[in-house]
């Protein structure tokens, strides 16, 4: 047996260490039984304030639905459209250049840690009230994910099409059209899908900073104590989320899956291959998508002009921004930051200790019946819709204010996330180990133990890592609403118009985030 390298050795007592570290998080805030023991009361008396679910007249309900939709859509356009060249001076295949792809990847690590409510507050500032401040906000922290899921899928394609497009003497746009597009498109129209999802659930936090639609309408009634409102609002916003993933994966699977019926490819002579049904169906998903584009374009009522007016403003605006001030609170500060990632990291261990048995369950080769897949495939899909931010404030109620809300908020979210990654990492798993240990008589147990676990550890690392990345900003905005950390302080300071204050958090956080970045980074080279 091949001795383990030193790198990898302290790749995993670095991950030794880290979980070491939630765990005592989880003890340092209390999280345990007893804390809910003593909260049960609280859980019975806010489910009485918020039964009978009060929901507004059905105009009302699709005219926010349709505001919201249509500003998650056109975000998430505007990231694709951002992303794409970015992604290509990204990738270390196709940069012009070796300065170009470092900016790039700087640019993208820059939008991921930039948190969405803080460009809404910038934004807010800048364009004032309108659907232009929320797709901005979420589009431009969109790019973090998408840039560098669209980099990575460029860095991983097969480079000859590439380089027989290149010896017939095309151009460098030409090349990257008819060598690189055809090979990304599948992974950038699953990304881009995937985005739309959680920009949907994006859009209530902004409805806390004066983003319109559904999320204003939760943030308005929960701050009236509304509960009955609030909550039936933020059910609304599960049965979007529900009905856009079912949406997105039916699309994704015509789109990115021809299916049996696909069509043959063209014969001598044939200009175009013949209309079979998965074409058709492939076809008129496409001509949905654009036309959802061109109506959520259309409904967000985006003017141009207004963008261009208050560009002006943007000079002034840096001012109120630069330099970063501290207001002599330095210390609470950096004692919040520290709060902020003990949440981080006692959410993320408990999502994934959670997240594990049920995205094991929902893996169609690990359940024991394709019935049981499909049951806990539908428990993650609802439990991926629940807003953090509206979970946040309902366990604030139960347990109060601080960290405590937080951190059970966060780890609802992540088996939600973790649990969809767990499930399909063990389903990409190759089943030949599987079937050698069966062949030897070995039970489910012991198959999913010596061969299937095994395999998919390393993306396991991969994911949880990712899913603490998250969490860390994810705690950053539950804050607004007194989930603990330095959000709280975030929200206090762009209130009382301390802007150099939200410059001095706001690269508090960037430089969090950076490292934490970093640092999986090196985790995933080395954990093989």
């Amino acid at each position: 047996m091949a001795r383990p390298s030193r790198s990898g050795s302290a790749a995993w007592l670095v991950i030794g260490v880290l979980v070491a570290l939630g765990l005592w998080a989880i003890g340092d805030l209390r999280i345990n039984l007893a804390t809910l023991a003593d909260s049960a009361h609280n859980a019975v008396d806010f489910a009485g304030r918020m039964f009978p679910l009060d929901f507004p007249p059905p105009g009302e309900l699709l005219a926010l639905s349709g505001t919201t939709l249509a500003i998650v859509v056109s975000a998430t356009v505007l990231s694709v459209l951002i992303s794409a060249p970015l992604a290509v001076l990204a990738a270390a295949n196709t940069t012009p250049g070796p300065a170009a792809r470092p900016a790039a990847r700087g640019l993208i690590v820059l939008a991921r840690a930039m948190p969405d409510v803080v460009l809404a507050i910038v934004f807010f500032r800048i364009f004032g009230l309108g659907a232009i401040t929320g797709v901005l906000a979420m589009g431009l922290h969109s790019v973090g994910m998408v840039g560098k899921l669209y980099a990575d899928a460029i860095e991983q394609i097969d480079e000859g099409p590439r380089l027989a497009v290149r010896a017939t003497g095309a151009g460098r746009l030409q090349e990257l059209l008819a060598g690189v597009l055809p090979q990304v498109a599948p992974a950038f129209v699953a990304t881009a899908l995937h985005r739309l999802d959680i920009n949907l659930r994006i859009s209530v936090v902004l409805g806390f900073v004066g983003v319109n639609g559904l999320g204003y309408a939760i943030a308005t009634a929960l701050q009236r104590l509304d509960y009955r409102r609030g909550m039936a609002m933020a059910l609304l916003v599960l049965l979007l989320c529900v009905l856009v993933e079912l949406l997105s994966g039916a699309i994704r699977r015509a789109l990115l899956r021809g299916g049996s019926d696909s069509a043959p490819s063209a014969g001598p002579g044939q200009v175009r291959p013949d209309w079979t049904a998965a074409r058709i169906r492939r076809t008129g998903f496409l001509a949905l998508a654009t036309a959802v584009v061109l109506a959520s374009v259309w409904g967000a009522d985006l003017s141009p002009a207004q963008f261009l007016g208050a560009l002006g403003h943007l000079g002034h605006t840096a001012t109120l921004f630069w330099p970063p001030d501290t207001g002599g609170l330095l210390p609470t500060l950096l004692g919040d930051l520290v709060e902020t990632v003990k949440i981080a990291l006692a959410a993320t261990v408990l999502g994934a200790a959670l997240a594990l048995p049920i995205g094991a369950l929902a893996a169609r080769n690990v359940a024991p019946s394709p019935r049981v897949a499909r049951a806990f495939r539908v428990l993650i899909v609802l439990v991926r819709g629940l807003p953090e931010l509206v979970l946040a404030i309902v366990f604030v109620v139960i347990t109060g204010l601080g960290a405590v809300a937080g951190t059970l908020a966060l780890c609802v979210g992540a088996i939600g996330l973790l649990g969809k990654l767990v499930a399909d990492s063990l389903e990409e798993v190759d089943p030949g180990g599987e079937d050698a240990l069966r062949a030897t008589g070995a039970t489910r147990w012991q198959v999913f133990f010596a061969a299937t676990l095994p395999r998919a550890a390393p993306a396991f690392v991969a994911h949880v890592l990712y899913q603490l990345d998250v969490n860390i900003r994810s705690a950053t905005l539950l804050g607004i609403v007194g989930a603990g950390g330095i959000g709280f302080d975030l929200l206090g300071a762009s209130r009382v118009l301390e802007f150099g204050m939200v410059t001095t958090i706001l690269l508090l956080v960037f430089g969090t985030v950076l490292l934490v970045e970093l640092l999986a980074l090196w985790l995933r080279r080395v954990v093989r």
